[in-house]
């Protein structure tokens, strides 16, 4: 019968039996054959439908990793290697490798299938290009998802790439992504002037509350670079967003980074991985479980519950890690579960874990190491100190006020 009528209707009736059997499941059809766009789009989508005309004619050197995806799951590389108007000469991978999957201390050359071209190991026998492997490229193009915090390599990789691109006169574009854990709340300690490093770049709190983008544009400025930078920004994201409410599928970006919870419990964590306590890394669930051979996991949650940070709670776990710190042997220690997100400050969680471990653990507990992702002396020796958490707290802020203004001009959304 449809062939009877015109062509047209025809196609609008065919049209409406597709968005029809979409919905209702009918035999033949497929919803995955109609993909819906997110709320928001990366700045790689942006690119693409400019048809990359911001890239135009250039010789373009890509750091990136499997996070660097349009929103239909397209490889950044791919889509560059493919674009008429872009020569693609080489690509550059970060900490835990091109393919997200490597966790340890160097990480080798390699080469990538998808296009055949070179990828070179910014977490191997250098952390900055070098001249000879900028020599042909006009453009280096960042696109990696960061996680927000300061200690996330991600963006040391980028500012050491920004030092050598200003170093050679090369442009630089970044591609923004959203902050998964959304860009209003900023919360310290600032990082000590003069303790900068690989976990520490640049003069930031634990939780920045900025995009990558923002942070490029702030890292550019008050670096004093002079060469060419370019953002290109993320389209529809607002600062309030946290990552599930972009529509944007959620890409591990780090092995033990594999959830959204994750990426909010990181920044309090995280920031005491370096002493001598397990983080949950070689668990099915790191950042959401810390603990220690040392620990009576009963009689510190008990302790946590006397002054529990807003919006979580501790379970009293016994667990033992596969892989990484204290392999093989039986943790005690808490899970943290956050009821609240609304609610919920890591940092605080991250000192209350502190003062309670000081206080319980004195002795076995080694403090000190902890502060080279925390990055605060006043903070660490208030710990030391036995101060109670509104105390330590305190120190926390200290600067804060300083750089919301530093962060204001460089805010994108």
């Amino acid at each position: 019968m449809i062939q009877e009528i015109g062509s047209t209707t025809r196609r609008s009736i065919v049209k409406w039996l597709c968005v029809l059997a979409c919905l209702t499941g009918l035999p033949g059809f497929s919803a995955a054959q109609t993909p819906v766009a997110p709320i928001v789009h990366s700045g790689i989508d942006v690119l693409k439908q400019t048809d990359f005309k911001q890239l135009d004619g250039q010789r373009v050197g890509l750091i990136s990793n499997h996070t660097g995806v349009d929103w239909q799951g397209n490889e950044t590389a791919v889509l560059l290697h493919q674009a008429p108007n872009v020569d693609l000469v080489t690509l550059f991978s970060p900490e835990h490798g091109y393919h997200g999957q490597l966790d340890q201390s160097q990480i080798a050359n390699d080469e990538d299938k998808s296009t055949g071209l070179k990828i070179i190991s910014l977490y191997g026998a250098t952390r900055r290009p070098t001249p000879e492997m900028l020599a042909e490229i006009d453009t280096i193009v960042f696109d990696i998802q960061d996680i927000g915090t300061r200690f996330y390599t991600y963006i040391s990789t980028m500012g050491e790439a920004m030092l050598a691109a200003n170093e050679l006169g090369k442009r630089f574009v970044v591609l923004d992504r959203p902050n998964p854990i959304g860009g209003l709340k900023v919360a310290g300690p600032m990082l000590d002037p003069g303790t900068e490093s690989f976990v520490g770049f640049h003069p930031l709190p634990i939780r920045h509350g900025m995009t990558i983008g923002e942070l490029a544009k702030m890292f550019h400025t008050e670096l004093g670079l002079t060469n060419q930078l370019e953002v290109i920004p993320c389209r529809g994201w607002d600062r309030s967003m946290p990552y599930d409410e972009t529509g944007q599928v959620w890409i591990n970006p780090s092995p033990n980074m594999r959830s959204l919870t994750q990426a909010f419990l990181y920044p309090g964590v995280g920031m005491l991985e370096t002493s001598n306590l397990s983080v949950g890394r070689g668990t099915d669930t790191p950042f959401e479980v810390i603990g220690a051979p040392w620990i009576d996991p009963v009689h510190w949650a008990a302790e946590l519950r006397k002054e529990p940070p807003l919006g979580v709670r501790f379970v009293p776990i016994r667990f033992v890690p596969n892989s990484s710190k204290y392999q093989g042997e039986t943790c005690g220690g808490v899970n943290i579960v956050i009821v609240d997100r609304s609610a919920f400050e890591p940092i605080e969680l991250g000192v209350v874990l502190a003062v309670t471990l000081q206080k319980l653990y004195s002795d076995e507990w080694k403090a000190k190491s902890a502060n080279r992702l925390l990055g605060s002396k006043e903070t660490m020796q208030a710990i030391l100190d036995f101060q109670p958490t509104e105390m330590v707290m305190k120190s926390t802020t200290n600067g804060l006020e300083l750089f919301l203004k530093r962060r204001a001009k460089f805010l994108l959304y």
